[in-house]
């Protein structure tokens, strides 16, 4: 199902997995700057749900179900949005996907591929969709929300989101050689602890007590919105974001769990 509130005026951004957390926050804060946003992930009615809060933001929106890691749902996605608005210059990568089994001992190799294909392979295709219309218009930013342990190896995140998630530095860093001569940045934008719904993957779910010590998703929104919004002789290639800890060492970050 498709949605939109039309508007021409704005730069296009496309944020995968905006049906919650950081994807959510995101294209919110877009929004109040005046981004016309367009809205993807696998649930219809959480994508309403951004729409909404958009809308209460004063921004525009197109809605659309699809499925990142189905190359027909995003070429149909792309093709609505380009349609409807024209090229996408920003795109945030945000849809992720991790499981509460992520040591060798207890992992299934069919779980693997299925984080793999959701973490990685689904922004190559996406982004792969939209790099023509970046390279036309000479600019386009690329922001793939990645994750601590995919900037520095988190014995607990498992294995296939490590594995994952820190193939999409190589995914920026390509991107970056290659396509800055055409105005396009990409950065991989490392969060440490979120407090997000997404905590829910992991083997214990943390407490209030601990989520308190976490970044926000709106932390993260702003993170994404200061790599947007730098100059476009700025590239941005790697962006880590911690959050300070009250009951430890000065500047000490959890790495345990992540994702």
């Amino acid at each position: 199902m498709t949605r939109s509130t039309e508007d021409t005026s704005g730069p296009v951004m496309w944020v995968t997995g905006a049906g919650s957390g950081m994807g959510r926050a995101t294209s919110v804060a877009a929004a109040r700057l005046g981004y016309r946003v367009a809205l993807t992930g696998r649930r219809a009615d959480a994508l309403d749900r951004t729409a909404e809060l958009v809308a209460e933001a004063g921004g525009r929106s197109l809605v659309q179900a699809m499925d990142a890691t189905d190359d027909d749902d995003v070429r149909a996605a792309h093709d609505t949005i380009l349609g409807r608005w024209g090229p996408v210059t920003r795109t945030v990568l945000s849809a992720g996907l991790n499981t509460p089994y992520r040591y060798w001992r207890d992992q299934s190799v069919s779980t693997f591929a299925e984080i793999v294909q959701t973490n990685l392979i689904a922004a190559a295709r996406v982004v792969d969709h939209v790099l023509p219309g970046m390279r036309d218009a000479g600019d386009g930013v690329v922001v793939l929300i990645s994750s601590y342990s995919g900037w520095r190896f988190s014995p607990d995140a498992g294995v296939a989101y490590s594995a994952s998630k820190t193939a999409l530095a190589s995914l920026a860093e390509s991107l970056n050689a290659q396509e800055n001569a055409n105005g396009i940045r990409a950065c991989h934008l490392c969060p440490g602890d979120v407090d997000t719904e997404f905590l829910t993957m992991r083997p214990t779910v943390p407490g209030t007590s601990d989520r308190r010590e976490m970044l926000s998703a709106d932390d993260i929104a702003r993170a994404v919105l200061f790599v947007m919004e730098s100059p476009s002789h700025v590239c941005i290639n790697e962006l880590v974001i911690s959050p300070t800890k009250k009951n430890g060492p000065a500047g000490r970050t959890s790495t345990g769990g992540l994702g």
